[in-house]
């Protein structure tokens, strides 16, 4: 209130610049000047593949050919995005999350092909610029979350503007006109630009790794133990191009275990309570099991979901879309897991995260002391929704 709206104008080049300096910059002090200043550290640019179990071939810069002999190996090759096989969709110029990063031009309709992470993302951050975005998936939005997120997610999306069709059949894309058409089985969508935003591939098609027994999935994802060995004894792999999730933290952690380890260490890389954020406005933030996983286990759970408009410092921020859910065991009231949409979700699950790796139980976690107005606050009252009614307390009730 009281304060007066005025158009605001996007200058796409600008943002881009600015953008890419900071990666650039970041680049060049944490990544590059760290290995060329580490004299134990030989730098070599190239591809790669496999001879054997004991030697690398890399074919350089200028395509000449070298090998190198190593005692034990790390692949950390990542992934890349990759397309799903849809008729048409290889012979049209669709965006990557690559291209929609650096694109200095704002298209007028973008259509977003995938309604998880990344396509939430930057289908949103493509909606703040002021465009007309629609996205379309052949499930429901995050649909590896409990379902109440993607529900919560979906009616906010909307609310800002954004055309959601989930459940889709996608039968075909064409681009004609410089207008991509989607080709569902009820309508065609079209647009100026089309983002693919459905999964990502590891990076290990090339490396010759059934040469020296390393095994893959299907999606071609290196298979490691908790210690991050392959299935070769001179081999670890870690990052996205393993069967692990993919952060960048997760990454960070299993290549340092991974270091140790190939230096004779035991050192194990325990998920169990890895935090997982979706930086959309609110943003999704989780750890542990949700209710279902429980449930597979074999684990009776019982559960609590807080509306944020019970959360006063929601109240405060005059925001209080999303919830806060706590899934616990039923016999024990261990806390398993948590599922939060909120403003600074991110910042909040890290406590959940320590909860469950510490084993403290939803009782435990209600008799801590949270600050006054924080939205981390929301945890301690969710946890006390499993013993008493919140809307019945104080503000700052014990």
């Amino acid at each position: 209130m009281g304060v007066n709206h005025h158009e605001i104008k996007v200058n796409r080049s600008a943002q881009v610049d600015q953008q890419q300096e900071v990666v650039a910059a970041l680049r060049e002090s944490k990544y590059k000047k760290i290995l060329l200043n580490e004299p134990n550290i030989q730098y070599i640019q190239g591809r790669a593949s496999f001879l054997d179990k004991h030697t690398i071939e890399i074919v350089g810069l200028k395509e000449e050919k070298s090998s190198l002999h190593f005692d034990r190996a790390l692949i950390a090759s990542g992934a890349s995005p990759s397309a799903p096989p849809v008729e048409g969709l290889s012979q049209t110029p669709y965006w990557t999350s690559t291209e929609a990063l650096i694109a200095k031009k704002l298209p007028a309709h973008l259509i977003v092909l995938g309604g998880s992470v990344i396509g939430l993302e930057l289908g949103q951050a493509f909606l703040h610029e002021g465009i007309k975005v629609t996205v379309i998936d052949i499930m429901s939005l995050l649909p590896r979350e409990d379902p109440l997120i993607g529900e919560a997610m979906q009616t906010i999306l909307k609310q800002e503007g954004m055309r959601i069709i989930t459940h889709a059949d996608i039968q075909s894309v064409a681009f004609e006109n410089d207008r991509f058409n989607v080709q569902l089985k009820d309508e065609v969508v079209t647009g100026d630009q089309l983002l693919v935003a459905t999964g990502r591939m590891p990076n290990t098609g090339n490396l010759n790794l059934s040469k020296i027994g390393v095994e893959t999935d299907a999606r071609g994802a290196v298979i490691v133990d908790k210690g991050l060995l392959t299935t070769c004894d001179t081999i670890y792999a870690a990052g996205d191009c393993t069967q692990q999730p993919q952060f960048v933290y997760v990454a960070a952690a299993a290549g340092t275990r991974a270091a140790i380890n190939m230096m004779g260490g035991k050192q194990l890389l325990d998920l169990s309570a890895m935090p997982a954020v979706v930086f959309t406005d609110p943003q999704v933030a989780t750890v542990g099991m949700t209710e279902q996983q429980a449930k597979d286990k074999g684990i009776e759970t019982e559960s609590r979901l807080l509306t944020l408009d019970n959360v006063p410092r929601a109240l405060a921020n005059l925001d209080t879309r999303g919830f806060i859910k706590l899934v616990a065991d039923k016999s024990t009231n261990e806390l398993l897991g948590a599922q939060i949409v909120a403003t600074d979700a991110s910042e909040i699950i890290q406590i959940a995260a320590l909860a469950l790796q510490q084993g403290l139980s939803v009782s435990e976690l209600s008799q801590q002391m949270f600050p006054y107005l924080t939205m981390a606050e929301g945890i301690k009252l969710c946890a006390q929704t499993f013993f008493q009614d919140v809307k019945k307390l104080s503000c700052c009730a014990g």
